[in-house]
């Protein structure tokens, strides 16, 4: 985690916990949304879409009041990426859906578990 401009650590008592139970939310919508969008006719139910909005949403909230720079970062950006790609998925027809839905799938797992070094470098620093 990050220094804030003071130089102490953006933090609350049960952060991790929350952070643990918004991934925990993420994933059950990301699993809905991907049966929905591969299996299902009609696609992914309303409600799975919301959760994983809804929970994702939350995790990049916590992350930027967390990290001040953390948009400046890459994996703050990536994230942008991932916004515009999901905005892609929702406009595109069924079958590029799916192949979306997996290039997002892949490309968060990717930066998720890169190492620190990586996702925390920022931009335009070496």
């Amino acid at each position: 985690m990050a220094k804030d401009a003071s130089g102490a650590y953006r933090d609350f008592p049960g952060r991790r916990w929350l952070v643990v139970a918004l991934r925990a939310a993420h994933l059950a919508g990301v699993v809905g949304v991907g049966a929905g969008l591969l299996a299902l006719p009609g696609g992914p139910p309303v409600g799975f879409v919301y959760l994983m909005v809804a929970s994702g949403v939350a995790m990049a909230a916590l992350d930027a009041w967390s990290n001040p720079v953390w948009l400046r970062e890459l994996a703050g950006l990536s994230l942008l990426l991932k916004f515009a790609l999901l905005g892609w998925l929702v406009a595109a027809d069924e079958g590029v859906q799916r192949l979306l839905f997996w290039a997002i799938l892949v490309f968060s797992v990717i930066f998720a578990h890169a190492p620190a070094s990586f996702r925390h470098r920022r931009v335009g620093r070496h």
